[in-house]
């Protein structure tokens, strides 16, 4: 190197460390070029450099995810295999010694090497490993944690995060990811091997590659989700988003007896660069564009979309004015409302920030519901669950199999449901109509608000808490700080504010730099036989709600 002078002494001695230690050609080239580029007077590479130098990229209860390079907080295979290996310390910790781990992978950049890394490195610490024969969806490996009685599961992936993005999913012998304090004590581990030079750590060879007997085992299960005599008739389009979900569904189909889809061509095989897309996510605007393009094109019915690691599943459908997506409150209602009618009897659960009506839904058929923290590592642990969702387009529809979203037996009821539907001659408007008239009007909307600087989120909070609304729209609203905890709940850093039409939560984000507010309005049976008028009464609600929550928080 040259040019010492041109990093603070501390910083160019991890530099230096990294590079000794880093097995990668390719993270270590990039260093290289950052070192360049900042040496010669480039401030970007400069904060670049020193981000990815400063601290470790958190472990936490959704474990690692960040972007791929270089350096402790970044996403690379000496974080990773440091990340293994206090997973392996912890495990053995726990009286697992010996147990046997999962590691599946998606198709992201690196997630194959990511995954050999720790199979390597969890395999030396004594453990009996199976890796996945190739990139397979997450909610496939999370079924072959009960299915082959594992004590632990990882899954590499970053969901439907940005291209330059990778992660590391962490679940434990229950089939549910982990939760405090598992995160806390394995992140500490992570610390005690980030002091062990990297050529240190053993790595062992011994394990074992699992393909189709994972693969038919999981779709075995899927086949009983399908009654023999159901209807089975339906148009409709697919699409994986360029993740990888597409063999097994296109499996799951032809099993369970539904007809082929017109899948979107451009999307249709794995593509970490995800290029037909601005960003991965269903739910994101403009993402499923292709999708509506072809089901123009071919008269379909229906649109479902899986995110990449296809644990996430949307729908789409035709109306009077084009296409629409559902939305994940929606999509909840319609498949609770379906798990209801089949007679499955437990706990039926969904977060804080999603709509009430699952709620009253549950109670009218005399079951149980709970409301959970954001996050399936929350809704998956309800005791004797027998249907769980998360507005964020999360769905668990056989939790004796998968307690965690799976957007592949979620898309399987949905063309159950939609398939019978056609046979009545009715839609899942349809059905959301049939809803809204029988249990009242439950009007949702996202409201969120993206910023550069965290600080703003910080400040937009502790100017909620100290103002403590008690109107909005009008309405009288109490607040409830649940950063305090209740005696269902967990304390987390939020706010709710209900009153008799109103619900609202207010969050920072734990994966992104956004605060976000889920806004609900609720009309009772009475006030919504008329739904048109029901619906834009609630939207109307929903705008003011939404402008007397950005005053407060001063976004």
């Amino acid at each position: 190197m040259t040019g010492a002078s041109a990093f603070d002494p501390a910083l160019r001695e991890r530099l230096d460390s990294w590079r000794a230690q880093d097995p990668d050609p390719a993270t270590s080239v990039a260093l290289d070029d950052l070192i360049e580029k900042a040496e010669a007077g480039d401030a970007a590479a400069r904060a670049e450099l020193t981000d990815a130098f400063t601290g470790r990229l958190e472990f936490g209860t959704a474990g690692l995810r960040g972007a791929l390079g270089p350096g402790p907080n970044r996403m690379n295979r000496v974080v990773v295999t440091r990340a293994a290996a206090g997973l392996a310390n912890y495990l053995n910790d726990e009286g697992k010694a010996g147990g046997r781990v999962i590691i599946g992978y998606d198709a992201r950049y690196n997630s194959d090497v990511f995954a050999r890394d720790s199979a390597e490195i969890i395999a030396a610490a004594g453990f009996e490993v199976i890796i996945t024969a190739g990139p397979t969806p997450t909610p496939v490996v999370a079924f072959g944690i009960r299915h082959f009685d594992c004590v632990a599961g990882v899954v590499v992936t970053a969901s439907h995060n940005p291209p330059n993005d990778n992660g590391y999913k962490v679940y434990l012998g229950d089939g549910s990811q982990i939760i405090p304090p598992a995160d806390v004590e394995i992140a500490e581990r992570i610390g005690w091997m980030s002091r062990l030079p990297l050529a240190d750590l053993r790595r062992s060879e011994d394990y074992t590659v699992i393909g189709e007997e994972l693969i038919n085992a999981y779709l075995d299960r899927l086949t009983t989700l399908v009654d023999a005599d159901a209807p089975r008739r339906l148009n409709w389009v697919y699409t994986p988003m360029h993740g990888v979900g597409g063999d097994i569904v296109r499996q799951a189909w032809h099993r369970t007896g539904f007809p082929a889809p017109t899948v979107v061509a451009e999307q249709e095989h794995p593509d970490p660069a995800f290029p037909t897309v601005s960003f991965p996510n269903p739910e994101e605007p403009g993402a499923l564009d292709r999708a509506v393009a072809t089901a123009t094109t071919a008269g379909a019915e229906l649109i479902i979309a899986n995110d990449p690691d296809a644990d996430r599943c949307a729908v789409a459908i035709p109306g009077p004015d084009g296409w629409r997506t559902l939305s994940g409150d929606e999509l909840g209602a319609i498949l609770g409302d379906d798990a209801l009618r089949r007679g499955l009897r437990g706990s039926y659960a969904c977060s804080i920030v999603s709509s009430s009506l699952l709620s009253a839904m549950a109670a009218a058929h005399g079951q149980r519901f709970v409301a959970t923290l954001t996050g399936f590592k929350w809704i998956g642990r309800v005791p004797s669950l027998a249907f769980g969702y998360e507005e964020a387009i999360g769905y668990c529809c056989d939790p004796a199999a998968v307690p965690d979203k799976d957007g592949i037996s979620a898309l399987v009821r949905i063309l159950s449901v939609a398939a019978g539907l056609k046979a009545d001659g009715l839609t899942l408007a349809d059905r959301l109509d049939e809803l809204a008239l029988r249990y009242g009007v439950h009007q949702t909307r996202p409201l969120t608000f993206r910023v550069s600087d965290l600080s703003l989120i910080t400040d937009a909070m502790t100017r909620l808490r100290e103002q403590r609304p008690d109107r909005l729209a009008g309405e009288p609203v109490a607040f409830l700080d649940l950063a305090e905890g209740t005696k269902e709940l967990p304390a987390t850093d939020g706010v709710r504010l209900c009153g008799d039409s109103i619900k609202v939560v207010v969050r920072p984000s734990g994966t992104e730099p956004k605060l976000k507010c889920y806004l609900e309005v609720r009309l009772p049976p009475a006030e919504s036989q008329d739904l048109a008028a029901a619906r834009a009464r609630a939207d109307r609600t929903l705008d003011q709600v939404g402008l007397d929550l950005t005053a407060v928080l001063g976004l």
